[in-house]
């Protein structure tokens, strides 16, 4: 079987294969979304098609949409060419469940697929042809935190965002560019209401989006590319809203092992690519069932029945409470911990990390015993429950193909989050924070992890992250084995305000991971012996 138009004809066929299909007319759901496109989404990877597509497909499936989702790529166009257009924009989407089995379905809610390139004169007129129709109602993103960056750590404009500040609406080349162009040419079209949503996993991602807009315009006005209007426009959150959201989900790059069993069952050509952009991405989308989509009610111009999708619709404080019990307490301080202890013990999978005993008491003291004093309970979602299902069924599914290496990525970045807002609540409900013992564990685990040497002695290939040259430089003279070789070398990490969002000193634990840590280099197998003596 082929995952084509042509090809989901034998139903008999997919339904052997346990494929569930889609029970729609696919072709008509494409025709409406192109005559009055509702819903145009940035950013076309995996968990869009899985889950923000998932959405669209549950919403046409149960006869509450008429319309599909318009999907605009921004950063890596051989995706529409290689895996939107020779499947017929079909995603077969795998859900993983913890028992070893999947459930496997086709979505067919992504109606139309287009490169958002500017140089493209076809797909750039169609984008500006959907922008201006009275009928859109909202444009979503899924481009990642760096797509909303302009500036790069010392204040300048990153290079090609200079090149669009100069050269206007007309021939824009970065994400946030092109979305102001073509924001502009809707205001030109009789400045119609819009919801622009961000959707990335990212703290208060609309407002992070809606700066980025407004800058860009702004960029323009003082150069005469566009009026005043333009950015009153954008500034009124009755014609331009920008919802804040949260979401969750966890999708792993397409396994060959899912591969290879879909062709072994009879579907064709189901291999993943990687794109010249370095991009994984596969003809299926395998990834997690447990998903949540928070997102403030905001829409000026009307909007699909997300909460009939499984969206939670709600107000801006809400969402920013849901994100916050998320990143902070739930989840993403348990993953950090176990990226950096997983790389350093030579784990592969982060399934595998919670068969550790050691570990599966690291991130239980990080969140259920440390984190929820201070948890913010944000009503619509019990941390209690989200908590559990976390330690309990998600990160302990032997079946996502998730790995600490990939979660250890940008870890400077997310520190400050993860455990530094645990630190000063704990500061301002306490005084001090020096009663935490875990979340200290946890960031000694990270510095240990910078010396980029195992447990074993053995050297292993760092994350990417953009603090790793400066962090790196604080630690070079530290040797495995020396523990007196710390000396103050972690003073301007632990100090770093920056990084943690406090002084960690001055929260009363910056002197107990210095001492974690010294532990924690004693020599080989010291990471082993210090988790047992701190997790009894």
């Amino acid at each position: 079987m082929k995952l084509t138009i042509e090809g989901l004809k034998d139903k008999k066929a997919w339904e052997e294969a346990g494929v569930v299909l889609p029970e729609y007319d696919i072709a008509k759901i494409a025709d409406n979304t192109k005559k009055s496109p509702k819903w145009l989404h940035f950013g076309v990877g995996n968990i869009f098609r899985i889950f923000i597509g998932g959405i669209a497909d549950k919403l046409i499936s149960e006869g509450v949409a008429d319309t599909g989702i318009v999907c605009a790529e921004t950063f890596d166009y051989e995706i529409i060419d290689k895996i939107y257009k020779p499947y017929d924009n079909l995603v077969l989407a795998v859900t993983l469940k913890a028992d070893g089995t999947t459930d496997k379905r086709v979505v067919a809610s992504l109606a139309q697929a287009v490169a958002a390139d500017s140089a493209n004169e076809e797909a750039w007129n169609t984008l500006k042809s959907i922008f201006t129709n009275d009928s859109l109602q909202m444009i979503s993103f899924t481009i990642t935190e760096k797509g909303y960056a302009l500036k790069g750590s010392d204040g300048d404009y990153l290079p090609f965002i200079k090149h669009d500040v100069c050269g206007g609406p007309e021939n824009p080349k970065s994400a946030m560019a092109v979305v102001t162009a073509l924001l502009y040419e809707r205001y030109l079209s009789g400045k119609k209401p819009l919801a622009v949503v961000s959707m990335d996993n990212c703290s208060h991602n609309g407002e992070k989006l809606q700066n980025s807009v407004t800058t860009m315009a702004g960029e323009w006005l003082e150069r005469g590319f566009v009026d005043k209007g333009f950015i009153d426009y954008i500034s009124d959150e009755s014609k331009i809203a920008f919802p804040w959201t949260m979401i969750d989900k966890i999708t792993p790059r397409p396994s060959t092992d899912i591969a290879d069993g879909l062709e072994q069952s009879g579907i064709e050509d189901m291999q993943p690519v990687i794109t010249s952009k370095n991009t994984y991405i596969a003809p299926f989308v395998n990834a997690e069932g447990p998903q949540y989509l928070v997102v403030e009610d905001k829409f000026p111009n009307g909007r699909p029945e997300l909460e009939k999708g499984g969206v939670y619709l709600t107000d801006r404080d809400t969402v920013n409470e849901v994100e916050r019990m998320k990143v902070t307490t739930c989840l993403n301080p348990l993953h950090t911990a176990l990226a950096v202890y997983g790389c350093l013990l030579g784990y592969t999978s982060i399934a595998k990390e919670m068969q550790d005993k050691e570990l599966v008491k690291l991130v239980n003291g990080i969140g259920p015993v440390e984190g929820m004093p201070v948890v913010c309970d944000p009503g619509i979602i019990s941390p209690d429950e989200f908590v559990k299902e976390v330690i309990c069924d998600r990160l302990p599914n032997v079946f996502m193909p998730d790995t600490p290496q990939r979660i250890a990525c940008d870890t400077s970045q997310k520190v400050g989050i993860r455990y530094g807002e645990t630190i000063k609540s704990y500061v301002e409900k306490y005084g001090s924070a020096k009663e935490l013992t875990y979340i200290p564990v946890a960031i000694a685990g990270w510095l240990r992890y910078l010396l980029a040497v195992d447990d074993n002695g053995e050297a292993f290939e760092l994350s990417p992250d953009p603090m790793l040259d400066e962090l790196r430089e604080h630690v070079k003279d530290i040797k495995l084995g020396e523990p007196e070789s710390t000396g103050d070398s972690l003073k301007a990490i632990l100090e770093n305000e920056t990084i943690f969002g406090s002084n960690l000193y001055e929260a009363g634990i910056g002197e107990k991971v210095e001492d974690i840590f010294k532990e924690l280099i004693a020599g080989k197998g010291a990471v082993r012996k210090t988790l047992e003596k701190y997790m009894k």
